[in-house]
């Protein structure tokens, strides 16, 4: 099985010209890959045969959408006996439709069913392989709030920015983890994966605010499902929360969101 790299796309030497920016902007012009790119956005492998409904087209179609996204780096391919598993090419692809969603107009809603997923995705959702919406960031913020993490207070403002944006990773502040979150990590048996840094964040494009990504972000969903507190859709990037999740985010973390 091969392993996602950092980062997508061919090696940048000092001879080469400008970033040819055309080239991933033709294969994001097409909706079925983009389909394809945001049912890929949880961070998860799935299967050609899935990522062709979720694009809506036929098998043979999905597989030339599918060899050019992983001829151009966007997509790594992971072989499972006969099967073929599918999943985006590291963290910086996600960081490009998270951006490309914030730059884009939302698309109409013209039926109950569009309304209730675009709630549902406000309220919470992976953003690669961390949590964001409301939940993402009520985490985070409740962990600054007990101590947890110093070095900021969550909060985007574009007027002080510097380097951040209104999506994708924040380079501003530097958060840190105080002992009082090593203690409650270790507490609450939250595992970081490691080769990574600890704490990174995101500037959550629905909130506006900070959403913990890095080994700790991961780590925290990791925990969550682990629990059955979240669960992720079966389509889709939004993230159900459980009534035990609801219970045990409101005594563990004093977050509570809305149905």
């Amino acid at each position: 099985m091969t392993r996602p790299p950092a980062e997508p796309g061919p090696a940048r030497t000092e001879r080469a010209g400008d970033a040819d920016i055309a080239s991933v902007g033709s294969l994001v012009a097409d909706p079925a890959r983009c389909r394809i790119l945001l049912a890929l956005d949880d961070g998860r492998a799935l299967p050609a045969s899935r990522l062709a409904a979720e694009a809506g087209v036929s098998a043979a179609t999905a597989s030339s959408h599918l060899r050019k996204l992983t001829d151009a780096g966007l997509l790594t391919v992971e072989a499972h006996g006969r099967n073929r598993y599918y999943r985006l090419a590291g963290p910086a692809v996600g960081q490009l439709i998270e951006v490309l969603q914030q730059l884009a107009p939302a698309t109409p809603i013209r039926s109950l069913r569009q309304g209730a997923r675009a709630s549902a995705l406000r309220r919470a959702r992976t953003c690669y392989d961390h949590l964001a919406g409301r939940l993402g960031v009520e985490l985070m913020a409740a962990m600054i709030d007990r101590g947890h993490l110093t070095g900021g207070d969550g909060t985007f403002d574009p007027g002080l920015a510097h380097h951040d944006r209104r999506t994708g990773y924040g380079h501003d502040v530097d958060y840190t983890l105080t002992p009082a979150g090593t203690g409650f990590l270790a507490e609450f048996g939250v595992r970081l994966p490691p080769r990574r840094p600890v704490i990174r964040y995101c500037v959550d494009w629905s909130e506006q605010r900070h959403h913990l990504a890095g080994a700790l972000g991961r780590g925290l969903l990791d925990k969550l499902t682990d629990l059955g507190w979240t669960r992720r859709s079966t389509a889709g990037r939004a993230v159900q929360l459980t009534d035990a999740g609801r219970r045990g985010l409101s005594d563990t973390f004093g977050v509570r969101l809305d149905s």
